[in-house]
């Protein structure tokens, strides 16, 4: 993410506060062992947005909840006061771009990853990039060496399971098969099978193939899954780079959903996941015929069918010879559904910042959109859903609704008037449509049309004596 992306630093902050306290905020959780989760929270150290301070207070625990329990999200934003611009040793979005690359890496050294970082332009020229202060970010996180070593060495694991359907969703990537792509169909291109899997029931809220596991990719998937399957207590996700973005903390934080990632280097938690990844396999990829990877919607259409039509009413060995829809309907009386009020669509929606060109225009994914004139030379934000590529793109300027984008029309540009002096456009009026040209065919007949004419004008002549 670049500096002229980042987020807002309450929004930041806000969403940091309801990570920790959405550890603490299910019903289903006993009294002794919400003080267990506290005392954790209490005793780890966190990196904070906006200040050098790694520890959180038990008393600033219970305002924070009682602060979300009142006010929702926005009542975790600090006041404008708190953030008094003081510059710290290691930005927020630098310290997750460090952890990022040691994560996708764990052998990678701490010269490594500052060398990558600073090939980034989030790293300024000026910004200290120690290599204590990397060691120390990364020992807060136990991503240290020594720390990955002895991670398995005597870790009490133990099987769970909800009861209720929605009190855990887990999500995961699965590699799958290669697909014809949509731009040249000699070319093949790999899948990615992107799933939401309930812990209780095995139900599959959603799960689709996509190009990519990025969390453009990601996130739509997720928005059908909620709209499917209503909002989860609780989301069990890997530590990649796409389950760690802004956008998917934003989006859990609004709809009161607990963000849990995955120890690095701890597969075990997601067990129940990867069996239905290997059910996948076993039942859905090795029967597939060269139809079903003729594009990727036809590939997510054998998908879909095969998840509702016989995944989900198939007895399941987990769950006691239970189907998955059996245990669903069962259990999914308190499963709570999106608010019509809450404007899902609008919360899923990306934002791309750019700067106006000078012939009015802006680039988003290789599409020039214009955009009123006024505009040129400033920056503005593009609001777009990554699910629909031809969908419509609204400008906003400092923070306000401005326009919808317009696809670039070269003929219509070519009959704007414009100042004679400045070159600014004076109407945005479409021109009528060109005019059609004369085809060979009827040459022929347009001039025997006119001779025709002219014989009858001459024969008018002599019966009137004028010849």
């Amino acid at each position: 993410m670049s500096p002229s992306n980042e987020p807002d630093l309450s929004e930041r902050i806000a969403v940091f506060r309801h990570g920790l306290i959405s550890r603490l905020l299910p019903d289903d959780l006993s009294a002794d062992e919400r003080r267990k989760e506290m005392r954790r929270i209490v005793e780890a150290e966190h990196i904070i947005p906006g200040t050098t301070r790694t520890h959180i207070a038990e008393g600033t625990l219970r305002d924070w909840m009682r602060a979300w329990r009142a006010g929702g999200f926005n009542a975790l934003k600090p006041k404008p006061r708190i953030d008094d611009g003081s510059t710290r040793r290691l930005e927020p979005v630098v310290a997750e771009r460090l952890l990022e690359l040691k994560e996708a890496d764990p052998h990678r050294s701490i010269r490594e990853c500052i060398e990558l970082v600073r090939r980034e332009p989030i790293v300024t020229d000026t910004m200290c990039l120690s290599h204590s202060t990397v060691h120390r970010l990364f020992q807060r996180h136990e991503l240290t060496r020594s720390n990955i070593e002895r991670s398995d060495r005597g870790v009490d694991r133990r099987r769970f399971a909800f009861r209720e359907a929605g009190q855990l969703w887990m999500s995961d990537v699965m590699h799958g098969p290669s697909v014809i792509g949509d731009s040249d169909a000699r070319r093949r291109r790999k899948t990615y099978l992107i799933a939401f899997l309930d812990d209780a029931t095995r139900v599959i809220p959603h799960a689709e193939f996509t190009f990519s596991e990025s969390t453009k990719n990601f996130l739509p998937v997720m928005k059908q899954a909620l709209l499917r399957r209503g909002l989860p207590e609780r989301l069990y996700v890997d530590n990649g780079a796409n389950y760690r973005s802004h956008h998917l903390s934003l989006v859990c934080a609004k709809l009161g959903i607990a963000l849990i990632h995955a120890k690095p280097r701890s597969p075990q938690g997601k067990g129940k996941i990867e069996r239905f990844f290997r059910t996948v396999r076993a039942q859905l990829i090795a029967r597939l015929v060269p139809e079903d990877t003729t594009s990727l919607e036809a590939l997510n259409r054998r998908l879909g069918a095969w998840v509702e039509g016989e995944y989900h009413r198939r007895p399941h060995r987990g769950l006691e010879g239970d189907t998955p829809l059996d245990r669903w309907s069962a259990t999914a009386a308190n499963v709570r559904y999106p608010d019509p009020d809450v404007g899902i669509d609008e919360m899923f929606l990306f934002e791309a910042k750019r700067k106006v060109q000078s012939d009015r225009t802006v680039s988003l994914d290789g599409r020039l959109y214009e955009v009123d004139a006024s505009l040129i030379g400033e920056k503005v934000s593009l609001r777009f859903d990554p699910a629909r590529p031809e969908g419509t793109v609204t400008v906003l300027h400092e923070g306000k609704r401005i326009e919808q984008a317009r696809r670039v029309d070269p003929y219509a540009n070519c009959f704007v008037k414009r100042h004679p002096h400045n070159g600014t456009p004076q109407t945005d009026e479409a021109p009528q449509d060109p005019p059609t040209g004369l085809a060979m065919r009827d040459l022929g007949s347009l001039s025997g049309n006119t001779t025709h004419d002219e014989h009858d004008d001459s024969d008018k002549d002599v019966a009137g004596g004028e010849r």
